[in-house]
């Protein structure tokens, strides 16, 4: 089944794409290169799926061989039939082990044939549009007037195309998410100052755009469409961008400090046949992120070969490593999370590491690899690494900045346990009391273990006839709250009482007579270590769930 042949953007015939600038264009993260024995100079003619029912293929073809096992012999018979039938590459899955066995090279080899990976994170539905469109691309010359923009530069390509028509522009995907906008001096209306802020069009303004048929005619029109000046919004032009048969996102123009010129349409025009080819890199870049994130996670959790899922994640298969859990304050709620990563990403690169930064609920994970050989000092380098981290997202985010140091480990296969003792001492650190902003789980094993009690005990109901609970019985009918806090607070500090009042803010005389009467209420012996352990851990209890304990 041929889905796509050499084809036309626009009005600009395409060049005879080849499979180097077929690769390319789509950019890393869909398709591995395994075998090149002409070369990545062979004409690319169409891209089909294979079909056993349909034999014989026209030359110059990418065939997808979907449902063959690489590591299978069927995987061979398909390069030699697709050699002497002139295909350009055969592509397959990443099969069991993620790597082409020897005779399936040897086969390649000798037929002369291109393989080709696909990665396992990209799936052949999204596969077959990404060549689809890089066969449109691979062969469309760049429009002089933006040719000087880096492939994937999208902040470039906007500030370029604003030169050309004097106007602010956005370049948004198909959800109407700005991927990069101009900078421009002049004063911009309060949709595009809301829009940039929000890296988004708001979304009332979507559903209204929605709700007018207004993305039904950019999707399936081929040309530019003008939204005339409302109000204080100026005049605006927008197209789509396109290529393939697959629409990429659109480019919007909107008049700044005047009226835009009358060849900002055909500048427009221009612009998105160029667009397509940046779009299409940043789509591979986003893929190839996915990519390297999922491989970590898979990592993490112990899924999967470790040496292939290494490979994938740039971390180095040997050498010692480790994980860092990150929280940038106990009510995080992840609305900076990208913010947070690359500040990440910059300050290991600092330290000359190479990180793998994962976002999580609550903040990060930093995967680091290529540590000193010797134990000792890769666990100084983590040490130093989790305090200069810290300081910079306590400046970034406030004070109140966590950092768990997870156990170096010999290799990649132990990340897992890295990064169970980095949560275990991120854990310990927002412990209420614990002093200190960065920790090995080592340093923090008194404050985990208890933890661990805890997480043991939670969800025992509170015995009535323990003193606390008679104390909480109190402070719920005519207490007003403060016996248990009383109690709280002479635990921690170990019965002393001027310490206790100041914590209280109480007169010492005044703490006295509290304990006398939470003594007579309860009826517990302060005297006696069982009864004030079992105190704590019951207050303690209570400050993780309420009444239960």
């Amino acid at each position: 089944m041929v889905l796509n042949g050499t084809a036309e953007q626009g009005d600009a015939a395409a060049a005879v794409p080849t499979l180097e600038g077929l690769l390319s264009v789509m950019g890393a993260g869909a398709l591995e290169p395994c075998m090149a024995p002409r070369g990545l100079g062979v004409v690319v003619e169409g891209v089909t799926v294979l079909d056993p029912l349909e034999p014989g293929l026209r030359r110059g073809q990418v065939l997808l061989a979907v449902g063959i096992d690489p590591q299978s012999a069927a995987a061979v018979d398909v390069v030699r039939d697709a050699a002497e039938s002139g295909a350009a590459a055969v592509v397959f899955g990443s099969g069991r082990s993620g790597r082409p066995p020897a005779a399936l090279r040897a086969a390649a080899e000798d037929a002369g044939t291109a393989v080709l990976l696909r990665t396992a994170w990209c799936g052949w539905t999204e596969l077959v549009g990404a060549l689809r469109a890089g066969l449109v691309l691979s062969g469309v010359p760049a429009d002089p007037a933006v040719a000087a923009v880096t492939p994937g530069d999208l902040n470039g390509l906007a500030d370029a195309v604003a030169v050309l028509v004097g106007g602010a522009v956005t370049i948004e995907d198909v959800e109407s998410r700005v991927l990069a906008y101009s900078s421009t001096k002049e004063d911009v209306d309060e949709l595009r100052r809301l829009t940039i802020l929000g890296r988004r069009v708001p979304e009332w303004r979507v559903a209204a755009m929605r709700e007018a048929g207004f993305f039904r005619a950019l999707w399936g029109s081929g040309d530019v469409i003008h939204r005339p000046a409302h109000g204080e919004n100026p005049e605006r032009l927008v197209v789509a961008v396109r290529a393939g048969g697959e629409i990429l996102g659109s480019i919007w123009v909107a008049a700044a400090g005047g009226d835009l010129p009358p060849h900002t349409s055909d500048t427009l025009r221009s612009a998105a046949r160029v667009a397509a080819v940046h779009l299409l890199h940043h789509r591979s870049h986003r893929m190839h992120a996915r990519l390297v994130e999922d491989a970590a996670r898979a990592l993490l959790d112990g899924r999967g070969s470790a040496d292939v899922l290494t490979e994938r994640t740039g971390i180095p298969a040997h050498g010692h490593c480790a994980v860092l859990a990150v929280r940038p304050s106990a009510s995080w709620k992840g609305e900076e999370t990208g913010r947070l990563c690359a500040l990440l990403a910059v300050r290991c690169g600092a330290y000359d590491l190479t990180p793998v930064v994962l976002p999580v609920d609550q903040g990060c994970l930093v995967l680091v690899g290529a540590l000193h050989q010797d134990m000792q000092r890769a666990v100084e380098q983590v040490a130093r690494l989790g305090k200069s981290l810290v300081r910079q997202v306590a400046d970034a985010f406030g004070p109140e900045a966590r950092i768990g140091l997870g156990t170096v480990v010999e290799t990649p296969a132990d990340l897992p346990e890295s990064r169970r003792s980095a949560n275990l001492a991120l854990r310990a650190l927002l412990s209420t009391g614990e002093p200190r902003t960065v920790a090995f789980a080592s340093e923090v094993a008194e404050t985990i273990t208890l933890n661990q009690m805890l997480d043991a005990l939670t969800g025992s109901a509170l015995a009535p006839e323990t003193p606390v609970a008679r104390l909480v019985a109190f402070d719920a009918g005519q207490g007003g709250g403060t016996m248990v806090q009383t109690l709280r607070a002479y635990l921690d500090h170990f019965g002393h009482v001027p310490d206790t009042a100041r914590a209280l803010g109480v007169h010492a005389n005044s703490l006295r007579h509290r304990i006398n009467r939470l003594t007579e209420v309860s009826g517990i012996d302060l005297r006696s270590p069982d009864a004030r352990l079992l105190a704590q851990l019951q207050l303690r209890l209570l400050e993780r769930g309420g009444r239960d304990a």
